[in-house]
């Protein structure tokens, strides 16, 4: 039997345990980005993605973040998708690789976008402090559950020691 040209990997080969959690965290990260924009930016109305100029480019800069957000998500699912497909699927990482993604997000916005760059803060008009503390102790513990799936995943893949 002759293999197509368009499937470079067996349908029935093994799981890819790195695609599997790569693909998770991709998603994980496409919906906390949703969370803070669909909370934050549009609900409570807190702030925009780019804070630092006027209204109407704050808000066509959370249009291009809620874009990205979508284009993420979807190609997560894609990915999901394939890796299914193919058999190859590593369910347990994939999770990990989810709350992984989840907790880099949050952790990159709170760090990077909101302290490095100041590209926006999460609130205005008060003390940001203990917000900063929530949101990055969030991200954090996110992180840190993600690492402990991603450990606990591999060590069942190792399977038990000899």
């Amino acid at each position: 039997m002759s293999r197509s040209v368009h499937s470079p990997e067996p349908l029935d080969g093994p799981t890819s345990p790195r695609r599997s959690l790569t693909t998770g965290a991709i998603a994980g990260a496409a919906v906390m980005a949703a969370v803070d924009e669909i909370i934050f930016h549009q609900v409570l109305g807190w702030h925009h993605f780019y804070d630092r100029s006027t209204t109407a480019v704050g808000l066509m800069s959370d249009g291009l973040l809620h874009t990205a957000e979508l284009l993420a998500l979807v190609a997560g699912f894609f990915l999901y998708a394939d890796l299914r497909r193919r058999r190859a699927l590593a369910p347990a990482h994939a999770r990990a690789g989810f709350v992984l993604g989840l907790g880099a997000f949050q952790l990159f916005d709170g760090i990077v976008d909101h302290k490095l760059l100041r590209l926006h803060q999460i609130r205005y008009g008060v003390d940001v402090t203990p917000y900063d503390w929530a949101w990055n102790a969030a991200g954090l513990l996110l992180l840190l559950a993600g690492l402990l799936l991603a450990v606990r995943a591999a060590r069942r893949t190792r399977g038990p020691a000899a």
